[in-house]
């Protein structure tokens, strides 16, 4: 048994713990019987997939193989929590393809539970854009299928940090210009509203505040917008910065985005969470 599970793009500018995009680069794990997997490794009871796996009622130890970047604002924590709780549920009811749809909303609250806000694991666990409120998950139905150019620099960022740094208070103004560019940028995904994006994926609660200590981020969210992105965004907490634009034109964009980070082409990833039968 092999649990796939995709990373993610969490806030997509102003929905703030409550949006989540899944992106086609993927974490695996599984329950080890035997010799560990090439290029997989067999983690310790610490590691949040093994802490996610025993929480779910998992036996055993696991083995995770992941292209993630860690602290790079792409979902890595939440990628693996879903894995580890996803092969518990596998080994304790079994792996059939209905498991994740039988089991949907306890996996979700556990995840949540253990990510502290359920953007990232409800993209993880579901695939596609999702919505997230009150322990709830419903994704967004797209009207097109972007690439999601992705670009990450060599450092790092504390999710923890960065939310210290926000206020405990938002004006009404601030408060008005998300609610609307959220409810904007859902309606644009669905429509296929392309021109809306832009403004749709402004933000005023928690972007700047995380770009003053990432200004390579800062120069390359522009850079993006001016190579022609319909839109760009902060990546969870960064220090990634994600782009979306037609498929035809991410080696473009990818090639005009800041030297000082490399870039992945990715695409949103629909089939979330899956277990896959091992060799």
């Amino acid at each position: 048994m092999i649990v796939r599970v995709p990373a993610s793009s969490a806030n997509l500018g102003p929905g703030f713990d409550t949006l989540g995009m899944a992106l086609s680069l993927h974490a695996e794990a599984g329950v080890i019987d035997g010799d560990v997997p090439p290029n997989a490794q067999h983690v310790d009871q610490y590691h949040p997939a093994s802490v996610a796996f025993r929480r779910a009622g998992g036996d055993g130890d696991l083995w995770v193989c992941s292209p993630i970047p860690v602290g790079r604002g792409l979902g890595f924590s939440g990628a693996v929590r879903v894995a580890g709780i996803v092969a518990a549920h596998a080994q304790r009811f079994g792996d059939d393809p209905e498991l994740l749809a039988d089991h949907a909303s306890e996996m979700l609250k556990l995840a949540t539970a253990l990510e502290g806000h359920a953007d990232n694991v409800a993209a993880s666990l579901f695939g596609g854009i999702v919505a997230t409120a009150d322990g709830r998950a419903v994704r967004v139905p797209l009207a097109f299928d972007p690439a999601v150019v992705v670009w990450i620099p060599s450092f790092t960022t504390s999710t923890d940090e960065s939310r210290n740094k926000m206020g405990a208070q938002v004006s009404l103004q601030d408060a008005v210009f998300n609610i609307g560019r959220t409810a904007l940028l859902v309606a644009a995904l669905a429509a296929g509203d392309v021109e809306a994006l832009r403004s749709a994926t402004q933000d005023r609660l928690h972007q700047d505040v995380r770009l003053a200590s990432a200004e390579p981020s800062r120069n390359a969210l522009a850079a993006a917008l001016d190579a022609g992105a319909w839109c760009s965004w902060l990546s969870g907490s960064g220090p990634t910065v994600a782009a979306m634009c037609p498929y035809d034109d991410a080696d473009e964009l990818a090639a005009a985005m800041p030297a000082d980070g490399h870039t992945k082409v990715l695409r949103i990833d629909h089939g979330g969470a899956v277990i896959e039968p091992g060799d």
